[in-house]
């Protein structure tokens, strides 16, 4: 189930601002459609977390990052990576990403609270993910993937960055079994605020603070660290 708030009689702006204290009481906006030009605000009972030290990568996706067939980069193609994670696909006719979405998230990457993570493939994004950074958390919002394994490539890489940091807390909205196989589990809205609430105190590096230069088998042993 998710709770939204809908405001129907009275206007509020949202502007950046107003997006990160949503984020600090465990809220987010979504539009009905990528055409859809109004938002609502969303609060699931059950919310999708990845627990840090429980991230699992199979064998086969960790071969596939040994291979260094991906560059990842980070933070360098905001637009690309919106454009990606709206477009349609055969299995998503329509996204919930809309122009306000892309315009608020825009302006919270300018404020450096909201960060890429980008793989190329011969030097042409093919995967990426973007999400939001507020004190220890960050809140995942959307992956995708022009090539086999891209988007899961950069979940890797997001992670490997965020215990780097001691992050402690992953948000993702939602279980998927895609999500499942990384290890993530759903939690009841109330431990998700106690959780959030720890991340307030929580003392931890910066999200850029690992090497983008970081070798595949240094980003390996990073996520496979229990603590």
């Amino acid at each position: 189930m998710i709770g939204a708030m809908r405001s129907d009689n009275i206007h509020i702006e949202i502007t950046a601002d107003v997006l990160l204290k949503a984020y600090s009481c465990g809220i987010f906006p979504m539009a009905e459609s990528a055409e859809d030009d109004e938002l609502f605000w969303v609060e699931p009972k059950h919310r999708g977390i990845i627990p840090l030290e429980n991230f699992h990568v199979s064998k086969r996706l960790a071969r596939t990052i040994r291979s260094e067939k991906f560059d990842v980069r980070i933070d360098q193609d905001f637009d690309g990576v919106m454009n990606g994670c709206a477009a349609p696909r055969l299995d998503r006719p329509s996204t919930w990403i809309n122009h306000k979405i892309i315009n608020l998230y825009k302006e919270l990457f300018e404020k450096g609270h909201c960060h890429t993570v980008e793989v190329y493939q011969d030097d042409k994004l093919v995967g990426g993910l973007y999400g939001v950074e507020l004190n220890a958390a960050f809140f995942g919002e959307s992956m995708f993937s022009y090539v086999t394994d891209a988007s899961k490539v950069a979940l890797v890489y997001l992670v490997a960055r965020l215990k780097y940091a001691h992050f402690t807390l992953l948000d993702t909205q939602f279980v998927t079994q895609h999500l499942a196989n990384f290890g993530a589990i759903e939690v009841s809205r109330e431990e998700f605020q106690r959780r959030l609430e720890r991340t307030r105190v929580r003392r931890r590096r910066n999200f850029g603070d690992l090497d983008v230069a970081t070798p595949a088998t240094g980003i390996l042993q990073l996520v496979s660290q229990t603590s």
